[in-house]
């Protein structure tokens, strides 16, 4: 073989190299805690991604809202279930997060959040005021639910100091109320939540109204809104509640290529009654709802996608 044709092959193989797609990276995806929708709805999105990104293996780990953010920012995770509220604040640098956190990017908004606060019937507690002094159990610290549950206190001029609280699961929160060591569950996540069906099926419970909160809530961020949990939602709720709400939403990090987030938002659109399947409140979900302005702007890739169903959306 000559040194010119040498030469040709070689150019050859480095303009066929060039050419040829970029193999999809392995990714990791952050969901939630065990018990609530995110890890079933996890495991979904790595389903269709894997299939519809030849060469991505997608794996799926657990989170939390707060958690999902930072994990993004300190690139431990490329994608991550995110709660509307606490994802506005990480951009911001507002507390629980240290820094502006500027590597985090909106792929789609999913569904619907809703805080409930439960509480025995036989307990009595009529407002969130009554919790003064008792024990109260929530979500973990860094659970967006927590933060809330934190927030919801001080609209009332209470503080953790003001009552004995419990950072754990759903399954212990839901121990400690069975045993009557804690009477109220504040929780974020989806409707019905497994964990309240469940304490539902061993003792009559209240879901409080918390439509006298959204005003002070709104103060510390405004991102903040009501929804109704329609009643019949739980065993003996005979009435609509209100209760307060805010978005979910899968985030990405900015330096993703665009277009394998691109196929991402467009596989998530094409595949609505897989994920409704997951949860019911997804039933429905159009390219223009996931392009809801959230306040979190959206990555370049699932920009290109809403473009193309002639949606503009604001980008980095």
């Amino acid at each position: 073989m000559t040194l010119h044709t040498k030469s040709i092959l070689a150019a050859l193989a480095v303009s066929a190299a060039c050419a040829a797609p970029a193999a999809a990276a392995d990714i990791k995806l952050m969901t939630g805690p065990q018990g609530g929708v995110w890890v079933p709805l996890g495991g979904q999105l790595k389903d269709m991604w894997e299939k519809a990104i030849p060469g991505l293996s997608v794996q799926s780990l657990p989170g939390a809202g707060i958690a999902n953010m930072r994990g993004i920012e300190e690139s431990k995770t490329e994608i991550g279930f995110g709660n509307s509220i606490s994802t506005v604040d990480a951009l911001a640098g507002n507390a629980p997060f240290n820094k502006p956190h500027n590597t985090i990017c909106n792929i789609a908004t999913l569904y619907p959040q809703y805080y409930q606060l439960v509480t025995p019937t036989a307990a009595g507690i009529k407002s969130v005021k009554d919790l003064k002094g008792k024990s109260i159990t929530t979500q973990p610290r860094g659970n967006t639910g927590e933060l809330i549950t934190a927030q919801l206190l001080k609209v009332h001029g209470l503080a953790y100091s003001d009552v004995k609280v419990s950072f754990v699961s759903y399954t212990d929160s839901v121990t400690q109320m069975q045993d009557g060591h804690a009477v109220a569950f504040g929780l974020g996540t989806a409707i019905p939540a497994g964990s309240i069906m469940d304490l539902a099926s061993a003792r009559d419970i209240t879901l409080m109204d918390l439509s006298d909160s959204l005003e002070g809530m709104k103060k510390l961020n405004p991102g903040y809104t009501l929804v109704t949990v329609p009643k019949g939602t739980y065993a003996k709720q005979d009435r609509d509640v209100q209760v307060i709400g805010y978005a979910t939403h899968v985030a990405a990090a900015c330096k993703l290529p665009a277009d394998q987030v691109y196929t991402m938002t467009k596989t998530m659109a094409a595949n609505v009654p897989s994920m409704a399947a997951v949860y019911k409140g997804i039933t429905g979900l159009t390219p223009k709802a996931m392009a809801e302005d959230i306040g979190v702007p959206f990555h370049p890739g699932a920009a290109k996608f809403y473009a193309e169903s002639g949606i503009t959306v604001k980008t980095r």
